[in-house]
């Protein structure tokens, strides 16, 4: 039984539908082992789906591309002006972002746009996470396989698995000695752990050979002035699902510079600037009532809006104000790098389900979307939601 809720025809659509009966098997078999919460709901949610139109994947698609374009200005006006410091970027970093943005090593250069939109308004960026992005299992193979079983004449924003693939392929000569060590933290949840394995997975398909490695683990040889892993074997290519401000901040972060000549990063240095949500009044700087922007600020305007750390992850230490009083969130001055103040967006709102699309790129082409679904901030526990299009 299918049930329908929003509003106009033109709008996106929620829609309920029984989940399928072998649901929690079928996503294990795929990967997805983390697909309920420990109170016993459903991370991934099957029982409810959202329906665009073509011309609304169209509008999608086209600001994903737009909003990269513009990104990329953005990041060469930080370089050019020198705006490491506001982005709370540490000196010793600055000339290993400057020589990778000009020589671009190889990379995915893959991200997730989050975006605020309603199938009628333009959509708007919340934030571009392009280092250390996530959910992206789910949307590359989960939510595919769920459309060809339940809606096989339906089609879907989502070409991610094969640009993914393909930028392995296309990537795999310029990767030193034919070998990636894969780095992550030991997560509870398993979400870090599942991307990881899916993204050495891809590596593996195209003959690269793999090593895992917690962040933990990883070690310094002071005499080579090499990163090793805990058989001391020198580690030539790292991607790591660890973000940069993280990276630095560790006890070997100064060693990075030592190690610049030697040693590649998937994603690289560069990523800093773009990741960071000091680039958010940057953009709106730049491009001042841009349709695909909402405005951004080093300090509060306005009667309504998000306080966002500089660096964060899943929503962490948000704060939203509306006519002078906080709403939601918790201002504990967890941010010593700082705030930006972006204007607060209202979300389409299905029963308190609240989607925030996840708009992929690889390589910098539009790759396909995710939809996670929250109260008013979406955290490491907001839910997956499949979509299709017609």
């Amino acid at each position: 039984m299918v049930a329908r809720a929003g509003a106009a025809a033109n709008n996106m659509q929620r829609i309920a539908i029984s989940p399928r009966r072998d649901w929690q098997k079928t996503v294990e078999d795929l990967g997805l082992i983390w697909h309920t919460l420990a109170d016993g709901k459903p991370y991934w949610n099957e029982s409810a789906y959202y329906r665009f139109s073509a011309s609304q994947v169209d509008t999608l698609e086209a600001a994903t591309a737009e909003l990269y374009r513009i990104c990329m200005e953005a990041g060469q006006h930080v370089i050019d002006n020198n705006l490491f410091a506001r982005f709370g970027i540490p000196d010793f970093m600055v000339p290993i972002i400057r020589r990778s943005w000009n020589e671009e090593p190889p990379a995915l250069n893959h991200g997730r746009f989050d975006l605020g939109y309603d199938g009628i308004r333009p959509p708007k960026l919340f934030e571009y996470n392009c280092d250390t992005p996530t959910s992206m299992l789910e949307a590359a193979v989960i939510q595919w396989d769920w459309k060809e079983s339940v809606f096989p004449k339906s089609d879907q924003f989502n070409s991610l698995h094969d640009k993914l693939l393909a930028k392995w392929k296309d990537i795999v000569p310029y990767l030193k000695g034919g070998r990636v060590h894969f780095g992550h933290v030991d997560d509870t949840a398993g979400e870090d752990t599942l991307t990881v394995a899916y993204l050495r997975d891809l590596a593996e398909q195209v003959g690269l050979k793999t090593t895992g490695i917690f962040m933990r683990d990883i070690g310094w040889n002071d005499t080579a002035r090499r990163f090793v892993d805990l058989d001391s074997y020198p580690i030539d290519v790292l991607f790591h699902l660890y973000p940069w401000e993280w990276l630095v901040k560790e006890q070997f972060g100064p060693y990075i510079a030592d190690s610049d000549a030697t040693m590649g990063w998937i994603e690289p240095p560069w990523k800093m600037m773009l990741s960071n949500k000091a680039i958010l009044p940057v953009l709106w700087e730049l491009f001042p009532n841009h349709p695909n922007l909402l405005p951004a600020y080093f300090e509060p305007k306005g009667a309504k809006y998000v306080k966002k750390p500089l660096l964060s992850r899943e929503g962490a230490n948000l704060t939203i104000v509306k006519d002078g009083a906080t709403i939601a969130g918790t201002d504990d001055g967890a941010s010593p790098e700082g705030y930006i103040y972006q204007e607060l967006y209202d979300l389409p709102n299905f029963g308190s389900n609240r989607p925030v699309i996840g708009s992929w790129v690889v390589d910098g082409a539009p790759a396909g979307m995710g939809i996670r679904e929250d109260d008013l901030i979406t955290g490491n526990t907001a839910r997956f939601v499949p979509h299709v299009f017609e």
